[in-house]
């Protein structure tokens, strides 16, 4: 078979989805049947259930409704294990997730082991009609290892032990990222959206489209823990001419006075990390900041918080393989990085809030079927984040991937860069 063959590509697929999944399985490898079951607030799942999800996803929407013959693993697991697919029909409540004692994580196990075996069986000729649902399957399995971090770390944070899901890096002096520089952007007409060439694309990135930028420049760096250190010094959180409405409202009603995970003051901050309770590294990126604290802190900058296609219009051409990006599994956390070329951290380390509202591109589309409610439906009421985080896996980011969050959420790696308008 010439290279670039039909065999090249089935080779390909089933590494990346063997690659996958093992990962998933790495990352629960250290934790115990009570860390995988428990749920810690409504936004997070356990991380068996994020297990069998994506296993559900394979099962639902590759082998029964394209593998002749193919049965079901458990029939009753698909009302606990859908997520929002109303086309799928009932299922159990998001916040009731940590309710699921059984089955067990061995059953689990055994679950993703028995959808493997078939996935395995029948890729080539699912390849050949459903190389798009595979490949959608294996980015939505990479997006719930993020979730399964994140959802870990907030478990584990509520502990009054403070248990450490990995051992943290050895202690060691972080590269300075260097002073803040202003970096002007594109200006004029850009185009935005997915590239013709990408390997992959989820829906609510297309079309590409034009958009014209204004004179602006963005930061050469995130906002690091000790400049949001000197914004807390400053009564940051205090002064109500910095922030939005219902951003005030939010911090009064929750007694929001610093990042998530954060504890102490001055110069004497922690915060708790995937290693436990750490020193806060004033050189590294802040993370666990909600957009509404994002846009205080830009305003008390000077700055403000870049539009989505000014963000993604730099990004246009860079590696989104590189920097602080989830490799295997450990301690994963934002570090600081030295400048690569005129930007440093642009992809990896802290997802990047933008000032732009999640709406469809002009033109959008949502795929057919049920898959068509991955996205499209939760444009409304959530804000873009751009450029993926130290928990992302590597080689699942790209310049036109749009993450989104509601503005009061920041159990995620959320962090910013600053932009101006000149």
């Amino acid at each position: 078979m010439p290279d670039g063959g039909p065999d090249d590509d089935i080779h390909a697929i089933a590494a990346r989805y063997a690659a996958t999944r093992h990962l998933s399985r790495e990352l629960v490898l250290g934790l115990n049947e009570a860390d995988a079951a428990v749920q810690s607030m409504a936004d997070a799942s356990p991380a068996k259930w994020h297990l069998a999800h994506t296993t559900w996803f394979f099962e639902t929407f590759l082998l029964r409704d394209h593998v002749p013959g193919y049965r079901l693993f458990d029939p009753r697991w698909p009302f606990l294990f859908n997520s929002y697919y109303e086309a799928e029909g009932e299922r159990m409540a998001r916040p009731e997730r940590g309710l699921l004692t059984r089955p067990d994580l061995a059953e689990v196990m055994a679950y993703r082991e028995h959808v493997d075996t078939a996935m395995r069986a029948a890729l080539p000729e699912l390849l050949a009609r459903h190389g798009d649902l595979i490949e959608l399957g294996i980015q939505h399995e990479q997006q719930h290892q993020e979730l399964l971090l994140t959802d870990i770390k907030h478990l584990f944070s509520r502990n009054p032990l403070g248990p450490a899901y990995a051992s943290a890096f050895a202690s060691r002096a972080t590269p300075d990222g260097g002073a803040l520089r202003w970096i002007e952007g594109q200006e004029g007409l850009a185009r935005i959206g997915s590239l013709e060439d990408d390997p992959f694309a989820f829906d609510n990135e297309t079309p590409r489209h034009p958009a014209w930028l204004a004179p602006h420049a963005l930061a050469s760096r995130p906002v690091t823990n000790g400049e949001w250190a000197e914004f807390i010094r400053d009564n940051g959180y205090g002064t109500a001419a910095l922030w939005l409405s219902d951003g005030w409202d939010w911090t009064r009603r929750e007694g929001i006075a610093a990042p998530l995970y954060w504890r102490g003051g001055g110069d004497e901050w922690e915060h708790f990390t995937l290693g436990g309770w750490l020193p806060v590294d004033p050189d590294a990126p802040v993370a666990h900041v909600s957009f509404y604290e994002a846009d205080a802190f830009a305003a008390w900058a000077g700055a403000r918080l870049p539009t989505e296609q000014e963000w993604e219009a730099a990004a246009h051409g860079r590696d989104p393989r590189g920097g602080v990006q989830l490799d295997t599994a450990g301690a994963v956390m934002p570090r600081a990085e030295a400048p690569a070329g005129d930007f440093a951290s642009l992809f990896g380390n802290v997802w990047e809030w933008t000032g732009s509202a999640y709406r469809p591109w002009p033109g959008y589309r949502p795929a057919a079927g049920a898959v068509g409610e991955y996205n499209g439906k939760f444009m409304s009421g959530q804000f873009v984040l751009k450029g993926g985080s130290c928990a992302t896996p590597r080689g699942h980011m790209r310049a036109s991937y749009r993450n989104f969050f509601h503005p009061h959420q920041r159990w995620q790696f959320t962090g910013l860069r600053l932009a101006r308008s000149l």
